[in-house]
């Protein structure tokens, strides 16, 4: 489907039901009718589908995920973007349902060092920074406190979670390092920006491949996992969602270290050489396979969730001066190939996002030992967060540039 040719239609924001407590008000109380870019179009059509947020997710019950955190931090730049009320309303009654007026998250624990727990941080500081209420600062503190005590491999690298011990993954440097660089900068804390850049910097020195030019998901300091290799700790593939949060932390990070910072320059470099190495895989319709390297191999597809990470991180690299001018071709590119390939419009007049991961991970019970046949045999779904958060934010950069 060729979406991109096609003229935007308007269409309706329904009326959405108030969530489970009377006290929270409706995101739209009379039909919304949005006639904007792909952002905007795919935010409205995710509370269609959610209209209550903690059900983001597939979720059954409410639950404290960085999932959630994604789509809120997207939900929170459509609002910063159009100014229209609804996106922050949704916001606030997922924040009014899962924080109380001490500040206690639901269901969050912070003695499961889990380091995804505190994706959510990131948004959580803007609505602070936007109201002055206290209990979202008191929320943010008991994200930040985890990440005191944390554990830590020999060179101070955040351990994933507790129940992975000596183990540092892709997608924990996107949970952790964003969210602390900042606090760090609106809590006035710079001594932690020098261990926000060495978390990417010691991820850097372990899993890159200079064969490659790609990111191993993940390493075993301890290389005792069955997933890891023997001599090297690292995990075999590549796989495209877990080099995607990498890559959008390290856009995310340069947002808040300081130019004079003296790792700043190893960052932009990392980035450089990520791009490089990403863009070596770019299949032809400008979308990446959900194994990078091995696009031409049986079961391997087409991934939506890496290639929105991939868009972003190129299109905000360029347009930051990160990256040089081919690596914004490619950006549009990728963007406009996750039009081309991955987002339907729906009867309803919404959109959605096709051909996402559902999950990929290391180790656990049942025991995923990182293989291609793996990696190739997770759920694939429609409109997950993972694929829906990073294609709005994508999406409004694409947008600012076209403007």
């Amino acid at each position: 489907m060729n979406i991109i040719k096609k003229t935007v239609l308007p269409f309706a924001l329904g009326a959405i039901v108030c969530f489970a407590s009377c006290s929270q008000q409706p995101v739209a109380t009379s039909e919304e009718v949005i006639e904007n870019g792909f952002a905007e179009k795919m935010a409205a059509s995710e509370i269609r589908r959610n209209p209550e947020g903690w059900t983001l997710d597939f979720n059954q019950k409410p639950k404290w995920e960085y999932t959630h955190g994604l789509v809120m931090m997207a939900m929170e730049r459509v609002w910063q973007e159009t100014g229209e009320e609804q996106y922050y309303q949704y916001i606030r009654n997922f924040t009014d349902f899962m924080i109380n007026e001490e500040g206690e998250i639901k269901t969050y624990k912070k003695s499961d060092y889990n380091i995804d727990r505190v994706n959510g941080g990131k948004f959580l500081i803007r609505l602070y920074e936007e109201t002055g209420e206290e209990h979202f600062r008191k929320a943010v503190e008991e994200l930040r406190d985890q990440m005191r005590e944390h554990p830590r491999m020999s060179e101070g690298g955040f351990w994933h979670k507790k129940v992975y011990p000596h183990q540092m993954w892709l997608d924990g440097i996107y949970m952790g390092s964003p969210f602390l660089a900042q606090y760090a900068k609106v809590f006035n804390e710079p001594e932690l920006f020098d261990d926000v850049a060495n978390q990417i910097i010691i991820m850097d020195k372990y899993a890159y491949s200079k064969e490659t030019g790609l990111y191993h998901h993940a390493y075993d300091e301890s290389k005792e996992q069955r997933w890891a290799d023997p001599e090297t700790g690292l995990s075999t593939n590549y796989w495209g969602r877990s080099v995607g949060w990498y890559a959008m932390a390290l856009v995310d990070v340069l947002d808040y270290l300081p130019e004079n910072h003296e790792k700043r320059d190893d960052i932009i470099q990392i980035a450089q050489k990520l791009a490089a190495g990403i863009v070596r895989y770019q299949d032809e319709t400008g979308t990446w396979y959900q194994v990078l390297d091995q696009g031409n191999r049986e079961g391997n597809y087409l991934e939506s969730s890496a290639t929105s990470m991939f868009a972003y991180f190129l299109l905000k690299g360029s347009e930051e001066g990160y990256l040089g001018e081919e690596y914004r071709k490619a950006g549009i590119k990728a963007y406009e190939g996750i039009l081309e390939q991955f987002i339907r419009e729906d009867p309803d007049g919404g959109i959605s996002i096709t051909q996402v991961c559902g999950v990929a991970g290391l180790g656990g019970n049942p025991y995923r030992d990182g293989s291609y046949e793996y990696y190739i045999n997770e759920e694939i779904r429609e409109n997950d967060p993972k694929g829906v958060g990073p294609f709005i934010l994508a999406s409004l950069i694409y947008e600012n540039m076209n403007k």
